[in-house]
Order: structure tokens, then C-alpha cells, then sequence
């Protein structure tokens, strides 16, 4: 009988270490909470950027006015009846 309460003293020390530091202890589950929030922030942002990108496809795909403005934005096109004209603003650092 002396040896049943260390033993027991033993077997609960474990499963305290176990409940508190070990893998799977109430610290691993805070930390895994805390990763399963942020992925799900990450997720919700990625998800409404492929909704953008989905509709710029869309847009892509049905019409050429999509195409035209992509056009002039990205490659500065300017249809043949048309005037460009830039507008160049000083640099306030130069004018010094």
C-alpha cells in the first residue's frame, strides 16, 4: 500500500503535464483557435478577391468595351479618332 499513492501521485502529475504543456493541451488548443481566426480572415479576403477577379473575367469575356478599357488603361491605346494628351505635373521636390 505505500506504493499505490506515489504511483498515483505519479499517474496524475503526468496527466496534468499532459493537460497543460503536452500536445493537444489547453495552450496547443488557444494557439490552434487563434490559427483557424486568422486563416479564416485570410480565406474571407481571398474569397472576395476571386469574386473581383471572376467578375473582371466575366466582363472580359462578354463585351469589348471591357477589352477597350483594359486596353487603354494597361497599354495606353488610344483609338485612331482620337487625341492623346498628357498632362505632366511638376515635381514639388524639384521646384526647390
Amino acid at each position: 500500500m505505500k506504493w499505490l499513492f506515489p504511483v498515483l501521485l505519479l499517474l496524475l502529475i503526468a496527466l496534468q503535464f499532459r493537460l497543460w504543456v503536452g500536445e493537444g493541451s489547453m495552450a496547443d488548443v488557444v494557439r490552434l483557435g487563434q490559427e483557424i481566426e486568422a486563416q479564416s480572415l485570410e480565406n474571407e479576403t481571398l474569397k472576395q478577391r476571386n469574386a473581383v477577379i471572376a467578375a473582371e473575367v466575366e466582363a472580359l469575356k462578354s463585351g469589348l468595351d471591357a477589352v477597350e478599357e483594359r486596353a487603354r488603361e494597361d497599354l495606353g491605346m488610344v483609338k485612331s479618332d482620337e487625341t492623346f494628351f498628357m498632362v505632366v505635373e511638376p515635381d514639388k521636390a524639384k521646384g526647390r
